[in-house]
């Protein structure tokens, strides 16, 4: 996933976060608060070790991508952003 596609995505969870609309999945995981979202965090991220253990590369794309939603909800919700995760990995690289 590009830069830019994160940076989409992200665009589309924060609006969702300011202007929850009817049906959407994003806004009703946001309004169903931080427990659920680290559920949904937590299950993501044990379906991302069954896929690389054994169910193929396309699998574990999806469920990285999951995740990565899932990861993308949580950081909107505690007012983070990607950038905080690259400032702070670019950190790392010094």
């Amino acid at each position: 996933m590009t830069d830019a596609a994160i940076e989409t995505l992200f665009s589309t969870i924060r609006e969702r976060q300011a202007h929850p609309q009817p049906g959407s999945y994003t806004a009703q995981l946001i309004a169903a608060g931080e427990d659920e979202i680290l559920k949904k965090v937590g299950e993501e991220a044990m379906e991302v070790i069954l896929a690389a253990k054994g169910q193929g590369n396309a699998r574990l794309v999806c469920e990285v991508a999951d995740l990565l939603y899932h990861i993308l909800v949580l950081l909107a919700t505690r007012n983070l952003s990607p950038a905080d995760v690259a400032d702070e990995l670019a950190r790392r690289q010094r």
